[in-house]
């Protein structure tokens, strides 16, 4: 209801739109996070590959961290991209 005369308002407010405005950017700085968990990952697979190159165990340690970087990369693609599509629908539902 408006404030004003007691009419009922669809339009979205001021801060409803900043609101989601702020959401999609949380969206966006969390999978910047998952980005840069794993190439944190990617790096100390890296590290461990070329200074430890001689110990077999620390090398299969490295490969197993590769792994877990491309699986934190894929999910927060994914989890990006379902909540993307989650926001846009809100968005659209509240312009309409």
């Amino acid at each position: 209801m408006d404030r004003n005369n007691g009419a009922l308002n669809d339009a979205p407010s001021v801060g409803d739109l900043l609101a989601m405005e702020r959401t999609r950017l949380a969206n966006d700085r969390t999978i910047l996070a998952y980005i840069r968990t794993s190439l944190a990952f990617f790096a100390t697979a890296a590290a461990l590959i070329e200074f430890f190159d001689q110990n077999r165990k620390l090398e299969i340690i490295a490969y197993i961290t590769i792994f877990f970087g491309v699986v934190i990369l894929i999910f927060g693609f994914y989890s990006y991209c379902r909540s993307k599509k989650l926001i846009k629908n809100v968005m659209r539902n509240t312009e309409s």
